[in-house]
C-alpha cells in the first residue's frame, strides 16, 4: 500500500509487444544468438516442511519464449537434490514437464527428506543446467530446536532502488528461511510511483499491468535481479502477497489502482495476478487459491500466514464509522476463524502471525499539520488529514477486537505479529484497549519490517533521514503509548531469533537504496520475552 495516486493515463492495447521484447525481460545478445534452453530466472525454494520443500525454477526453452509471451515448446526439465553441493549423493530426483500454459516455470514438491537438514538442488533441460541453490528443510514437529532463525522482507519496488537487503540476507548462513511479507512485485507503469525523476530502474513492460502477459512479464523481470536470484539460491522463501501483487489497496471487489472501464474486469485482473504468483513463486496455494496457510518449526514456532487482501471488504473513508462496523471484515469469516482455532490448537512455544498490515491501533491526529500531508500521501490516505489509516486492521476494528479478544480469553501467549506494507519500522505491543494502555493488558507484540526499496518519509519530502521523522515519530509515540520505537526513514529487512526465552527482531538498514553495492548496518533490536506480551529494547543483535 503506497500513495493515493491518480490515475494518469488509461491502459494502452500494447501490453503483449513490450512483454515479449527479451532485452525486457534480462536476455542478453549473446543468449539471443543461441536456440538452446537457459535457466534465465534463477532457481528457489518455498515452504520447507520436516519432510520436504518446494522447488522453483524458469527455463526458457528459446530466445523468442520470454516471460509472458505465450511463446515456446513444452520442455521436460529434470530436478535432484543432494545433501552435499557437488551432487555426489543425490537423495531425490524427478521430471516436471513445462510449457507456455505455465509460462515455462517449473515447481517440483519434494518429499521424503530429513528434518532440519540442508539440501541442494538443480534443475537441467536440453544439456543446459541452472545455478545450484540450497535449502533447509524444518525441524520435525515433536524436535525442540535451540533457535528458529529468519529474515524478514516486504515491500520492494523495482524502480525505487536497488535489492541490496536481499544480497545481505542471501549472505548469511544462519537463517532457517527468509519471510516476505507481501510487495514482492509492483503493479504500477514507469514513472508513476515514484515520479520519474527518482526513477533508478525502470519497469517491464513498461505500461501498468493488468492482464496475464502483463502479471508474468512483470514477475520475470524482477526474478533477474541479482540480488533477488542470490537470496532465492541461498535460503527458501516464505512468501504472503499483500496489495501491489494486484493493484495498490486491493479489495475483495476492487482496489484504488483499478479503473473498470479502461482497465477491464476486476474479478479477470486477480485471477490474472494469482495465476502468475503461484507460477512464478515458490508457493504452496491453500484454501481457495489463498496465501493463508500455516507452517511448522518443531514445537518451537508456528508460523500463521494471512491473505488480507481476498476476502477484504472496501476500506472505509477516513473519519467514518464505518471502521467499527462488524459487517464489513479484514480475514473474511472463514480465515479469522481459521486462524483462531490454529492459535487456540497450537502447541508451539511462539505463535508467528505473518500478516501483511499493520495489526498494532495507531492514531496519527497529533501529527504537525506540514507532516499530515506527506504521511497521509505515504498511508494511501486522503492528504486534508487523517485520524488512522483505513487499510490497516484500524479500519476492521471488529476483526481486531474479535482476534485479540481470543487471545486473551484463551489464554494464549506469546503471539507475535510479523508485519510489512507501512514502509517503516516498528515494535510495538499490541494492547486490548490502546486508550487505557499500559494499564490495560497487551494481549501480543508486533514486529514491523521497513521496506526494502519502496517510498518512505524521507524520501517523499526529499530531505535528510532523521531531520522531520523525528518530528513525527516523536509525536506518534507520544500519542500511541504501546509504541515503542518507529523509524520512517532507512530501508533494510529484519532477522528474527526466537529460542524458548524469547522473540527478537534485529533491524538492519542500508546505506542507499540506489546503490547496488550499498552496506548493511544494524541499526537496533527489541524483544519480547516469553509469557509477558510486551517488548523491550536489546542492546545487540544475536548475530
Amino acid at each position: 500500500m503506497d500513495s493515493s495516486l491518480s490515475r494518469r493515463t488509461a491502459v494502452t492495447a500494447v501490453a503483449a509487444t513490450a512483454a515479449v521484447l527479451p532485452f525486457a525481460t534480462g536476455l542478453s545478445a549473446a543468449r539471443a544468438e543461441d536456440a538452446g534452453p537457459a535457466f534465465l530466472h534463477g532457481v528457489a525454494s518455498g515452504d520447507p516442511l520436516s519432510d520436504g520443500v518446494l522447488l522453483w525454477t524458469r527455463v526458457t526453452p528459446e530466445p523468442g519464449a520470454v516471460p509472458g509471451s505465450g511463446r515456446g515448446p513444452e520442455v521436460a526439465v529434470e530436478w535432484e537434490v543432494a545433501e552435499d553441493e557437488s551432487f555426489g549423493t543425490v537423495v531425490a530426483k524427478g521430471t516436471v514437464r513445462t510449457s507456455a500454459a505455465t509460462d515455462h516455470t517449473v515447481k517440483a514438491d519434494v518429499r521424503g527428506l530429513r528434518p532440519a537438514t540442508p539440501y541442494f538442488f538443480r534443475f537441467s533441460a536440453g544439456g543446459a543446467q541452472s545455478p545450484t541453490g540450497r535449502t533447509l528443510t524444518a525441524p520435525a514437529g515433536h524436535q525442540t530446536p535451540g533457535s528458529v532463525r529468519f529474515g524478514v522482507v516486504s515491500c520492494s519496488n523495482w524502480e525505487a532502488g536497488h535489492f541490496a537487503p536481499y544480497r545481505h540476507l542471501a549472505a548469511r548462513r544462519d537463517l532457517d528461511a527468509v519471510l516476505h511479507l507481501g510487495d514482492y512485485i509492483y503493479e504500477y507503469a514507469t514513472g508513476t510511483y515514484p515520479e520519474e525523476e527518482y526513477v533508478v530502474r525502470q519497469h517491464s513492460p513498461a505500461h501498468e499491468i493488468t492482464t496475464l502477459a502483463d502479471y508474468r512479464a512483470r514477475h520475470g523481470q524482477y526474478k533477474t535481479d541479482a540480488d533477488l536470484q542470490a537470496l532465492h539460491r541461498a535460503h527458501p522463501v516464505i512468501a504472503i502477497w499483500d496489495d501491489h501483487e494486484f493493484a495498490n489497496d486491493a479489495w475483495s471487489g476492487g482496489a484504488e489502482n483499478h479503473t473498470a472501464g479502461a482497465e477491464g474486469d476486476w474479478a479477470a485482473r486477480v485471477a490474472a495476478a494469482k495465476q502468475a504468483y503461484f507460477e512464478w513463486m515458490p508457493v504452496r496455494p491453500s484454501t481457495a487459491g489463498t496465501t493463508y496457510r500455516r507452517l511448522r518449526f518443531g514445537s518451537l514456532a508456528d508460523l500463521h500466514l494471512l491473505d488480507l487482501r481476498s476476502f477484504r471488504s472496501q476500506q472505509a473513508a477516513v473519519g467514518s464509522g464505518a471502521v467499527d462496523d462488524p459487517d464489513r471484515t479484514l480475514t473474511g469469516r472463514a480465515q479469522l476463524d481459521w486462524l483462531k482455532s490454529g492459535l487456540a490448537a497450537s502447541d508451539a512455544a511462539w505463535k508467528l502471525v505473518g500478516t501483511s498490515v499493520m495489526i498494532s491501533p495507531v492514531a496519527f491526529g497529533s501529527l504537525p499539520a506540514h507532516l499530515l500531508e506527506p504521511i497521509a500521501e505515504l498511508l494511501g490516505l486522503p492528504k486534508g488529514g487523517l485520524a488512522v489509516n483505513t487499510d490497516q486492521w484500524d479500519g476492521y476494528t471488529d476483526d481486531r477486537r474479535e482476534l485479540l479478544a481470543h487471545l486473551t480469553d484463551r489464554s494464549i501467549t506469546n503471539t507475535v505479529f510479523l508485519t510489512g506494507d507501512i514502509h517503516m519500522a516498528w515494535a510495538n505491543d499490541v494492547p486490548v484497549k490502546a486508550a487505557t494502555y499500559p494499564l490495560s493488558r497487551s494481549a501480543a507484540t508486533e514486529f514491523v519490517v521497513t521496506s526494502v526499496t519502496s517510498d518512505n518519509l524521507d524520501d517523499l519530502l526529499h530531505v535528510e533521514p532523521g531531520t522531520l521523522s523525528v518530528v513525527a515519530a516523536t509525536a506518534i509515540k507520544a500519542a500511541n503509548r504501546h509504541v515503542k520505537w518507529v523509524d520512517m526513514d532507512h530501508h533494510g529487512y529484519g532477522v528474527l531469533d526466537v529460542t524458548a526465552d524469547h522473540a527478537q527482531m534485529d533491524y538492519f538498514t542500508v546505506s542507499d537504496r540506489t546503490d547496488p553495492q550499498a552496506s548493511s548496518a544494524w541499526a537496533r533490536s527489541y524483544r519480547t520475552r516469553s509469557g509477558t506480551q510486551r517488548v523491550e529494547r536489546v542492546d545487540r543483535p544475536v548475530r
